[in-house]
């Protein structure tokens, strides 16, 4: 079957999720405890790809748990042009699947140079990423086969959930739930299954959140295209009404995600925007939002929703892989990608 490495890794991800919470906390409070003590002012992600999106969703726990600035760097100032920053007192994190890419070592052995306490978060905790950073965290996913990442992204993260959990003096007990949520979501699969017939033949879609899951969207546009290869655009709702939000009218397919919580509050003017214009709307998660919209696909809910975008991202993986499936294109062999992308 279309898919079958793939599929594999979407069904590993509860155990993967586990094996953080049961054998990385340890690590990840050493190093946290460690970087305290170094007091940083400002955080500052290095990240490509999938494991940017990662790096988003940890910018908005920064700036919300620990009351910090936060960014993301821009590799190729350090690669391209030649930058070296002043980094004191800043916490540099690179976050990467595989920590091979030039384009996030050579930014980190410089951050490192220039005064910064950097970590790795990876997959490879022997990688040139995490030696060249003065800590490294590993996101325990184990091997992941398919080319399309979906068990690193979410171990990701969770461990960078904890770390930043402890960097604010938490202690974790509402994540010791996200593996059986992810668990029962994943039960859901005939229904994402279902879904995905009514985009067989979608050339574009938009995907939309706000707050926490806005990077839930980029990630799912990001799988969406890469292995169903429709044109999949994920926006901030915010964004989204600042422009883009003209070429959506009748029948457009938008897919808004909205775990509930303050980001699918946010979302309503927005979904009532593209309602009003004759959208094709589907809502995942908050069941208050059906009003506005076409379709409703349940999510399993935690009371933390700085958590849900590891529980939102599961059936928008499994949208990519069974629209995969009805498009008659195998999302373990994508056009022209690879595993790893080596980029300066």
């Amino acid at each position: 079957m279309l898919g079958e490495i793939m599929q594999a890794d979407i069904a590993e991800q509860p155990l993967a999720l586990g094996r953080v919470l049961s054998h990385g906390q340890r690590a990840i409070h050493e190093v946290a405890a460690a970087v305290k003590r170094r007091q940083p002012r400002f955080v500052l992600f290095v990240a490509r790809g999938t494991s940017d999106n990662a790096a988003i969703f940890a910018k908005y726990l920064v700036e919300t748990r620990l009351g910090m600035p936060a960014g993301l760097a821009s590799p190729s100032t350090f690669t391209v042009y030649g930058a070296r920053p002043d980094l004191r007192d800043v916490l540099v994190i690179g976050v990467s699947q595989s920590g091979t890419s030039p384009d996030l070592v050579e930014p980190m052995v410089r951050a490192r140079e220039s005064g910064a306490v950097t970590v790795a978060v990876t997959n490879s905790p022997g990688s040139a990423l995490a030696t060249a950073a003065e800590f490294a965290i590993d996101v325990m996913a184990g091997p992941e086969k398919a080319v399309a990442s979906t068990k690193a992204y979410t171990c990701q993260l969770l461990t960078l959930w904890l770390f930043i959990d402890a960097l604010a003096g938490g202690n974790a007990a509402e994540a010791a739930v996200v593996p059986e949520l992810v668990e029962r979501q994943l039960a859901r699969e005939h229904e994402v299954a279902e879904l995905s017939v009514r985009y067989r033949f979608a050339e574009e879609l938009v995907l939309t959140a706000r707050g926490f899951n806005y990077p839930t969207a980029r990630e799912a546009s990001l799988k969406l295209t890469e292995t169903t290869y429709v044109v999949a655009s994920g926006f901030s709702g915010a964004d989204l009404l600042h422009g883009p939000v003209a070429m959506i009218d009748r029948g457009f397919p938008v897919i808004a995600i909205a775990p509930t919580g303050a980001g699918s509050a946010a979302m309503r003017p927005v979904i009532t925007e593209v309602s009003e214009r004759g959208a094709d709307i589907l809502v995942v998660g908050d069941r208050s939002l059906s009003d506005v919209a076409t379709l409703h696909l349940p999510l399993e809910e935690t009371r933390t929703e700085s958590l849900s975008p590891i529980i939102a991202i599961v059936p928008m993986q499994l949208l990519a892989l069974h629209m995969a499936r009805a498009r008659g294109v195998d999302p373990d062999k994508p056009r022209g990608l690879s595993k790893v992308t080596s980029t300066w």
